[in-house]
């Protein structure tokens, strides 16, 4: 049985932990309610870039000894970007905690030396060249900057060469210390944890943070309807990507529309995938629900021959029309709410999987779902919920970016 607490030290770090005494390891990290949409256009990737920088070492360790004690720690660590959080975790043996917490702690209070600064732009430069030269050449996050004009989730999470070519190590520390105040940063455990011990750990290492005075401008998106071509000569495939509105993570529709898209997008047994995966119209089909904190969205994502790509858009088009006129059926619910519980039951076993959930869901929330509540939620999803989620969203009409050879498309 897993049991929740949470604390908070008296600089405003929080603390949240999902504990399992049976548990044979521990996972552990800290999340940064910062990213992409925290950055402007000037300093776009600045919060990928830090994370990078983090590794590079502290005024007590260098990269190396970083490197080393993470070696000898074992299990697996790692960090990642996204568009609202940058997060650094490890998932050790119980025993190993308090040295995981402490180095984890000094990796979070980065020197940002300019010599290290130097020559990790030529990595996240490099990096930015290698996304847009393999396929599906960036459209990832270009889909974003067009359909979210103007809003801050339009930023892409790496950056562009221009903004992190100019960028500058003071930027950088300016950045840092107005986002990596401690009452902007969550501590997240799953596994065989002791909280008090936990605590004890964190205020020993991140005590003397100082908090600071931190602002993110939340408001809802307002998309775009419209069709974007980027011309791409000698691709084999055209990759395209269609998005509408959907619900966020703090709307409660979000179960019923994480469902909906298991029905009519998930890799395997969808609608989208007996009629153009199935069929080998298709390279890849398929439907998914993103949400963020204050907004969100339906993405359509497909790959095909571009001498395919306007048949499979409107047998997209008319899948979507047939489930927006005559809903979904019991028996499709019935699959995907068992693909979901699997999925969530399965997560239950893996301290890793609860650590990103937990600490995602906290950040945007502030709430926290044990694995129960989670199953107990999706199995209470209706199907007038599942089917009142196509007549609250429009699915005609969609914004629509193209990657390829094709010089335009009908979206």
């Amino acid at each position: 049985m897993m049991n929740f607490q949470k604390t908070k030290l008296d600089n405003g770090l929080e603390i949240i932990a999902e504990i399992n005494d049976q548990a044979l390891s521990t996972a552990m990290g800290f999340f940064v309610r910062t990213g992409a949409r925290d950055e402007s256009d000037e300093i776009a990737g600045v919060s990928h870039f830090l994370e990078h920088m983090a590794f590079k070492g502290s005024e007590r360790r260098t990269a190396a000894d970083v490197n080393r004690e993470l070696d000898e720690l074992g299990g697996v660590s790692n960090a990642f970007t996204s568009e609202e959080l940058t997060a650094f975790y490890i998932k050790v043996l119980p025993e190993l905690q308090e040295r995981a917490v402490e180095l984890l702690a000094d990796i979070l209070r980065p020197a940002l030396r300019q010599t290290d600064f130097d020559t990790e732009k030529q990595v996240i430069l490099e990096e930015i060249k290698m996304y847009e030269d393999k396929p599906p050449f960036g459209i990832d996050e270009k889909w974003r900057e067009y359909f979210w004009r103007g809003h801050p989730l339009a930023r892409s999470v790496l950056g562009t060469r221009e903004s992190v070519g100019a960028l500058t190590v003071d930027a950088m520390r300016e950045y840092y210390n107005r986002r990596y105040s401690p009452n902007n940063v969550v501590f997240a455990a799953s596994g065989k944890v002791d909280v008090a011990k936990l605590a004890g750990w964190l205020e020993a290492s991140c005590g003397e943070w100082e908090q600071g005075d931190v602002h993110r401008e939340e408001r809802r998106a307002t998309s775009v309807r419209e069709t974007c071509v980027i011309r791409r000569e000698k691709t084999s495939f055209e990759y395209i990507i269609q998005a509408v509105d959907g619900p966020s993570m703090r709307d409660e529709d979000r179960y019923a529309a994480a469902l909906l898209a298991v029905v009519l997008g998930d890799d395997v047994g969808s609608r989208f995938f007996w009629e153009l995966v199935d069929t080998g119209r298709a390279d890849s089909a398929s439907l998914f629900c993103n949400s963020y904190s204050d907004s969100g969205c339906f993405i359509t994502s497909l790959s095909c021959r571009p001498e395919e790509v306007q048949a499979n858009l409107s047998v997209i088009r008319d899948i979507l029309a047939e489930a927006s006129r005559d809903g979904v059926t019991a028996d499709e619910l019935t699959r995907a709410r068992n693909k979901i519980l699997a999925a969530t039951a399965m997560s239950e076993e893996s301290p890793t999987s609860r650590l990103f959930g937990m600490g995602s869901d906290w950040l945007a929330t502030g709430v926290y779902r044990s694995v129960e509540e989670e199953l107990a939620i999706v199995r209470d999803v209706t199907l007038d919920d599942v089917n009142g989620i196509l007549k609250r969203y429009r699915f005609d009409n969609p914004f629509t970016i193209a990657v390829g050879t094709l010089p335009s498309i009908d979206g």
